[in-house]
């Protein structure tokens, strides 16, 4: 990827320090701090359920709407593609709008893409639906960890764990009962997704009050002389915007965050397949895929406040590639057998997704940088992303088996802990441009 300018919707002023005992709360008072709290939460638990969703139904819908095989892959890669491409435009958006802005006009696309996916009939809509509410989740997903730095800089583990957790929480909830409800709701997969367009437009309505903060919520800078202009203090900032793709750490955390989320999204869309192809009943492969997912709740609250207490996260890195390759054996070996062993392994080896957003507010020293980081991370790791579930589609449809598919993802757990290692060092991009 070219160097660009990755514009901020702030200036590169150092983030507060933590507040002392006593100091006074934010500006707004403890309202404030807990409508801040229940909006991130709300805006967490709806960022899965467009994806883990539709994974149990899938089969219906491919059924239903006349999807090949391939087809259903480059589905499972449309939501890799779109947080990509709107998340790479995710901080020019919230520089011009402010990201309190951007996430709510997110959430109410994630609204209305769910609302509007079941009443279409082809493919090409669907999927266009689709894409609409996961632009909204691409600006969610970039921000989020920037309005947590901004609105609590002094809580930046607990509150990525925290937020981490509820949106482990909405995607296992997702997975678990999407089938039982569809049932209850008279079996039809296109009620089964469209329920959760009214979770969405339940989480829009703390956010319009939150909105007007153009600044996120960042705290003032600190007081001090400003640089003259045309000084190489005054430069730097611009600098680094062009040269975020000449770190060494950026790029590594790009490769884990892109490795990471190709096994994420992989299991996401074909997890309850490889299950149901086993011998698996359509409900209990929706039981075992949240297994996977629930497995993200409390570890995604752990992880993030464990790892923001290392010097390095290389061996929290090695560990969960680790229970990775045990689960993608154990699915290739015995799917059915062990069918429960292989959901909890998988469900530990995905939360690198907490620890790769935890690592992304270690990797900068102020906001600003972590708007520049965050956006290029996450941007090029989805690109890197794409192509996984595609070939895992393709291969699914050419074998008639699991066994290439299987050992594909396995083989890419490899890569993906070498590049942990390196983004798992004690370092900054600020250091390295």
């Amino acid at each position: 990827m070219a160097d660009q300018e990755l514009a901020t919707p702030d200036t590169d002023a150092p983030t507060r320090q933590p507040r002392r005992a006593g100091a006074p709360e934010p500006a707004g008072g403890p309202w404030r701090r807990r409508l801040l709290v229940l909006a991130l939460v709300l805006a967490a638990v709806n960022l899965r359920p467009t994806v883990t969703s539709l994974g149990p139904l899938l089969e219906e819908a491919r059924a239903d709407l006349g999807m090949s095989g391939t087809v259903a892959g480059l589905l499972t890669s449309v939501p890799p593609a779109c947080f990509a491409l709107f998340g790479l435009a995710a901080p020019r958006l919230a520089r011009r709008w402010g990201p309190g802005a951007v996430v709510c006009a997110g959430l109410a696309a994630i609204t209305a893409g769910l609302a509007v996916r079941p009443l279409v009939g082809g493919t090409t809509a669907f999927l266009a639906a689709s894409a609409l509410a996961l632009a909204g989740i691409a600006v969610g997903n970039v921000l989020m960890p920037v309005l947590v730095k901004r609105w609590f800089p002094d809580r930046v583990g607990p509150m990525t764990g925290g937020y981490s957790m509820a949106l482990s929480l909405g995607g296992a909830g997702a997975a678990a009962v999407t089938v039982p409800m569809t049932d209850a709701l008279g079996g039809s997969w296109r009620v089964g997704l469209g329920v959760w367009a009214v979770l969405a437009a339940v989480a829009v309505l703390p956010w319009p009050l939150l909105a007007r903060d153009r600044t996120g919520g960042a705290a003032a800078p600190e007081t001090g002389p400003a640089p003259a202009p045309g000084t190489a203090t005054a430069k730097a900032p611009a600098a680094a915007r062009t040269r975020i793709t000449k770190s060494p750490t950026a790029w590594a955390l790009a490769v884990f965050f892109g490795l990471q989320a190709t096994a994420a999204y992989i299991t996401m869309g074909w997890m309850p397949q490889v299950f149901r192809d086993a011998g698996v009943s359509a409900s209990t492969a929706g039981l075992l895929f949240a297994v996977t997912m629930v497995m993200g709740v409390p570890l995604a609250f752990v992880l993030p406040s464990l790892a923001a207490r290392l010097s390095s996260q290389g061996p929290l890195v090695v560990v969960l590639g680790a229970f990775g390759l045990a689960g993608y054996a154990g699915l290739w070996l015995a799917p059915a057998q062990g069918a429960w062993v292989w959901a909890l392994l998988l469900g530990v080896s995905n939360c690198s997704f907490p620890l790769a957003l935890t690592m992304i507010g270690m990797r900068a020293r102020t906001a600003a940088g972590v708007v520049r980081l965050s956006a290029f991370a996450q941007s090029t790791g989805y690109l890197l992303s794409i192509p996984g579930p595609l070939l895992v589609g393709a291969l699914y449809q050419h074998t008639g088996g699991w066994d290439l598919p299987i050992a594909l993802m396995a083989g890419l757990m490899l890569p993906q802990i070498a590049a942990g290692l390196v983004a798992g060092r004690d370092r900054t991009v600020e250091d390295e441009i």
